[in-house]
């Protein structure tokens, strides 16, 4: 099978980029274990965690994290998943206040998950600096077809752009939702998903555009 375009959520980047030719999957394994360990080391760093937030528009979750982020604590979109669900990454305390103000907005539910760290925030800097030497001294190839970055949300081919994007995944938002969105307004008909399960299927099918291709 040949991909007329690829995507990963968050660690799923990295298949991705072995799946459109960008990166070996000898070289792809050896990055995930780095980002693993640097990853473990930050959350080491500062206790953090995450929240799903469910049925309240991006823009009102957007507002009350920068709220609670001027109180001194950490609190950012996370994952765009689909319309209807983001998750929110931050320190403990403000990932706490920022789900009661956002049940008090109005959100069908803001339930911290059982995660050991602030994945794509700030928080993860540490790990950032780890991986970025990495990445940069692995060879990446020209890909046989873009890859929609999560960072970004848009195809990209060239090499170096592809590094620089993947380095900053790690402290950036995932934008899953608006990747799903711009790979259906290139072209897309027909999405695959390539692992353990169908929770990708699953937040591809929830975008309004798929929705209205299935009716």
């Amino acid at each position: 099978m040949k991909p007329e375009m690829v995507a990963g959520h968050s660690l799923g980047e990295f298949s991705a980029l072995v799946a459109n030719k960008a990166l070996s999957f000898e070289d792809g394994l050896k990055l995930v274990y780095t980002r693993a360990l640097a990853m473990q080391k930050a959350c080491d760093i500062n206790p953090s965690t995450m929240a799903a937030v469910l049925n309240l528009d991006d823009k009102i979750i957007e507002e009350i994290c920068a709220e609670v982020s001027k109180s001194g604590e950490v609190v950012v979109a996370a994952n765009y998943n689909c319309p209807g669900q983001l998750v929110i990454s931050g320190t403990i305390n403000g990932v706490n206040i920022a789900c009661e103000k956002l049940k008090a907005a109005g959100a069908k539910r803001a339930l911290v998950l059982p995660v050991g760290g602030a994945f794509h925030s700030p928080l993860m800097e540490p790990a950032r600096i780890e991986l970025a030497a990495a990445i940069n001294a692995t060879n990446f190839n020209e890909p046989i077809c873009p890859v929609y970055q999560n960072v970004t949300a848009k195809g990209v081919s060239n090499p170096e752009e592809i590094k620089k994007n993947l380095i900053a995944q790690l402290t950036g938002p995932v934008k899953w939702t608006q990747t799903v969105q711009q790979m259906i307004a290139d072209g897309a008909t027909s999405f695959t998903e390539v692992g353990p399960g169908k929770v990708l299927q699953g937040l591809v099918k929830k975008n309004p555009t798929m929705e209205a291709m299935s009716a």
